[in-house]
């Protein structure tokens, strides 16, 4: 069960957020999309990272964006961390917690690029930059044997639509990967939709069917660079998917991990009893979110190693 502080910070997550829709919808001009996307960094980054990680920002690809850097690196392999915030709000400055904690337990540089966001750039800008990001640190020399992915949320869906994107630009791509909590199909068809619905802390239905229709701006939910359930995911690299039993997500997740498996994918399916949505970020509230988070990076390594091989 949720700590009582991790269940404090849960509820303010949860309201940072009350104004996006009408914001979103026009229905509040008193407050900009600036002002909120401030505010939940700020909000976020109550979780900041462990000691001995320092930040830099670094424009990689023609892409802004940041890079952890532990005070004692163990190896040459990076990590790029894909943020989420359903492709409308986050950014590098509220994620100093997670990439900050993946750092220090791989004795690794994480690297998190500040996609664009919608709605001002909608469907496919944040993939595009993305893909940008990791192109421009292969071209910087960073090999695709030494590099992998992470993300949660949107960023956990696009930790796989990258790949898809890579792989299909003829891109090699990297050793691996883990999504956290992916929201992997917009069109919400899982059952957990309806009965994960009140229990889900930080979720509705409605509300994500609206953020996803101002990311998409007419695309179709079904897109398979949009929604990874749809997309051809053959020939891509080992992938973890980690699911928290009550969010709204879960059986779409889980819908992911099958799909990735049943096309050939090496994959693992961790699904944690109790823990909502991309509960990583209470790694120093919630022993679960640590615990996901150990298992995650140990998964990177194992790629990392395999990739050498």
């Amino acid at each position: 069960m949720l700590t009582p502080e991790a269940r404090a910070f849960v509820k303010q997550w949860s309201e940072s957020l009350t104004d996006l829709g009408p914001v979103l919808t026009g229905k509040n001009k008193t407050v900009s999309m600036g002002g909120i996307r401030s505010l939940y960094n700020r909000m976020l980054a109550q979780n900041p990272a462990p000691a001995g990680i320092t930040f830099e920002h670094v424009v990689i690809g023609g892409v802004s964006g940041q890079v952890a850097i532990p005070d004692v690196l163990k190896t040459d392999a990076i990590v790029v961390y894909i943020h989420g915030g359903a492709y409308i709000v986050g950014g590098p400055d509220g994620y100093h917690g997670i990439s900050g904690n993946f750092a220090k337990m791989m004795g690794a540089k994480v690297f998190l690029p500040d996609y664009r966001l919608a709605p001002e750039h909608p469907f496919p800008a944040s993939i595009d930059d993305t893909l940008r990001f990791y192109k421009g640190l292969l071209d910087a020399g960073h090999p695709a044997s030494k590099i992998v992915f992470a993300g949660e949320s949107a960023g956990g869906a696009m930790t796989v639509t990258v790949m898809v994107a890579a792989r299909n630009a003829g891109v090699p791509l990297p050793a691996g990967g883990v999504a956290i909590s992916p929201w992997a199909n917009l069109e919400h068809t899982g059952i957990s939709m309806t009965n994960r619905e009140g229990i889900d802390p930080l979720n509705s239905k409605v509300g994500l069917v609206f953020l996803a229709s101002v990311f998409l701006e007419g695309a179709l939910p079904n897109h398979p660079m949009a929604s990874p359930v749809f997309a051809d995911v053959t020939g891509l690299p080992p992938i973890m998917v980690q699911m928290g039993e009550a969010e709204l997500m879960l059986t779409d997740g889980m819908r992911l991990a099958t799909h990735l498996a049943e096309n050939r994918v090496r994959m693992t399916l961790e699904v944690w009893p109790h823990m909502f949505h991309a509960w990583h970020f209470v790694a120093d509230l919630q022993p679960e979110a640590q615990q996901a988070m150990e298992s995650a990076a140990l998964f990177l390594e194992q790629c990392l190693r395999k990739a050498e091989k």
